[in-house]
């Protein structure tokens, strides 16, 4: 059991070690430019065993579309753009750029081997790129060394496209194993778990029927996940992002509340007889004991539970889009659901031998599941609802689980360590419950230190500013409105640092939190210029903007440099610790500011 772990994880590893079989974009395609007189001088160096197209150079000056005139190219029969007019080796453009301040070049290429390149684009500011009477190539501005680093996500690409089927599939379903811990899996166990424990009347728990509903669970959860990413890769859009629309995520909401009180047996008391029977019917298909129920469950989870956004799903969809091979890139998502889905099975399977004989105890594991079920029905609301409102919810129900915990210790009298234990349990629980409700009505939002409001942060104490417990950023509506932001911090000699975020994404608010609340990150982007791009709606500006730069979904945060370039290699995609974070920073070429600096 041990081989099967430490192989596929083992193999893991050397996938992200082994070198790329293609090159990164601007190593295929040196950019050098040089200016001569009122005419700058774009001169692209081809690798071998690639080409770029002559139909997709575009230029634009001081924001005008300009018409260029590219020499001449050689036809052939490409299989992603049909007959097309290519360049190999070298091209070289000119363009007119008398008292213009910038131009922004566009082109695309592809490699002989497969692989076709997105759209590149450079903006250049001429004020940076003095007159000379240099040649063309004497000025390199976007060249790179044969070692380019790329990020995670290209690396990944590259692999999917280069590396045998069966690696490629092992390596993914071993990143899905190092998965299991990150917010996209873990609330699918409660769910499960709910599940399995959920109709014990119908049913005697075993191993096999364990096993029989995690399988009917994890296997449409993993195919759903794979199915909507490669619709995406192939449309263009995030369509589990869809799905998070506020309607869908009170629907799924709602559902976990009657789920759970019917887990508790509110219905057979509320509800008239003839409706009961009906309702309860209809919810015994999903609430437990069922195999239609588990894989509803496990397609509605990979819809709306998981669209948290790694690397290795990032990478995949990268592939997909790139190349168009849905056939490849889905069977790694599948490998990588599968591999997301092994906890489960073993919670499944494992948890039922572990139960002790049935009794009076199961009406008590059904209320606890109930309570979990409704800490579910919390957490998804919490993506929609205000901060204060959720955690006043939280609050709630932790003094309703010390309730319930009080009445159990009641009925347990007389049991030396069960009735002290839940009476601390109980105790413990309204205790948290009510901090919940205080600080909900203090504004805050945090379950985990609901009286935060009361503490200053650490970097305003002392200084007499106003608590702050995290950065701050400015809002982007559009890619105008982003380009306009670039160009002012380029103008200025700044870094720029674009988040990607939403009010749903998980992930998203444990950065906010954990990263952008550490006082070493701060100190770190005093400097840097930050922007933010909320997709939680998902409008038709925000599927731009992504499309523009290659964004899958949230959490991503790209870096650009002083003259305005992203520094691609280190892009962060998915969850990430404030460490982590400053090394991708340095990596990046951003120097933190001292102290005599930031003041």
């Amino acid at each position: 059991m041990i081989l099967l772990l430490v192989s596929p994880l083992s193999m893991a590893q050397s996938f992200f070690a082994e070198e790329s079989g293609f090159l990164a974009p601007d190593q295929a395609f040196t950019l050098s430019l040089s200016r001569e007189g009122d005419s700058l001088m774009a001169h692209w160096e081809i690798a071998d065993e690639h080409y770029l197209y002559r139909h997709t150079f575009e230029a634009d000056i001081d924001g005008r579309s300009y018409a260029l005139s590219p020499p001449r190219g050689t036809l052939i029969e490409d299989e992603f753009f049909g007959e097309s007019e290519v360049f190999h080796d070298a091209v070289e453009l000119t363009l007119p750029v008398a008292d213009a301040d910038h131009v922004t070049l566009t082109w695309q290429g592809c490699a002989e081997a497969g692989l076709c390149y997105p759209p590149q684009q450079k903006r250049i500011e001429l004020a940076t790129l003095a007159p000379s009477d240099a040649s063309p190539g004497d000025t390199p501005l976007a060249s790179s060394s044969p070692q380019a680093p790329q990020a995670e996500d290209q690396q990944l690409a590259s692999r999917l496209a280069n590396a045998p089927p069966l690696w490629v599939l092992g390596a993914f379903f071993a990143m899905g194993l190092l998965l299991t811990f990150t917010p996209c899996v873990l609330p699918m166990i409660p769910i499960l778990s709910s599940l399995i424990i959920g109709d014990q009347r119908t049913a005697k728990p075993t191993a096999w029927r364990g096993l029989g509903l995690s399988l009917a669970f994890v296997i449409p959860m993993a195919m759903t996940y794979a199915s909507l990413g490669v619709a995406a890769a192939l449309a263009g859009a995030n369509l589990q992002m869809l799905f998070q629309a506020p309607l869908f995520i009170g629907i799924f909401a709602v559902v976990f509340v009657l789920l759970a009180m019917a887990m508790m047996g509110v219905f057979e008391l509320t509800i008239p007889q003839g409706v009961t029977q009906r309702l309860d019917a209809a919810l015994s298909r999903v609430r437990g004991g069922r195999i239609t129920g588990a894989a509803a469950m496990g397609v509605l989870s990979a819809i709306l539970v998981g669209p948290c956004m790694t690397a290795p799903l990032a990478g995949a969809l990268l592939y997909i889009a790139e190349t168009g091979d849905a056939w490849h890139g889905g069977l790694a998502l599948l490998a990588l659901g599968l591999g997301m889905g092994v906890p489960l099975i073993a919670v499944g399977t494992l948890g039922p031998r572990l139960l002790p004989r049935p009794g009076a105890w199961m009406l008590r594991v059904r209320v606890v599941f109930g309570f979990v079920l409704l800490g579910m029905a919390i957490w998804f609301s919490t993506r929609i609802l205000p901060g204060p409102l959720g955690l006043a919810l939280w609050g709630a129900l932790l003094v309703g689980m010390a309730i319930a915990s009080l009445q159990v210790a009641r009925e347990l009298k007389g049991k030396r360590l069960a009735t002290p234990f839940l009476q601390s349990l109980a105790f413990t629980l309204a205790a948290w419950g009510l901090m919940g409700l205080v600080g909900a009505g203090l504004g805050g939002s945090d379950i985990s230190r609901p009286l935060a409001q009361l503490s200053p942060s650490p970097t305003s104490a002392g200084n007499g500013a106003a608590p702050a417990d995290t950065l701050t950023f400015d809002t982007l509506a559009n890619q105008a409105a982003l380009d306009d932001r670039l160009h002012e911090a380029s103008s200025e000699g700044m870094w720029t640092m674009l988040e990607f975020t939403a009010d749903w994404c998980i992930t998203c608010q444990i950065i906010e939190r954990e990263v952008f609340g550490d006082s070493e990150v701060q100190r770190a982007l005093s400097d840097v210029a930050r922007l933010q791009v909320d997709v939680t709606d998902y409008t038709a500006d925000d599927r731009e903007i992504m499309s523009a730069l290659g964004i899958i979904g949230p959490p991503s945060i790209l870096f650009f440099g002083p003259d305005g370039d992203e520094r691609r290699h280190a892009r962060i995609i998915g969850d990430i610790d404030a460490d982590g974070f400053l090394r991708r920073l340095t990596e990046a070429g951003h120097t933190t500011p001292t102290s005599q600096e930031m003041y």
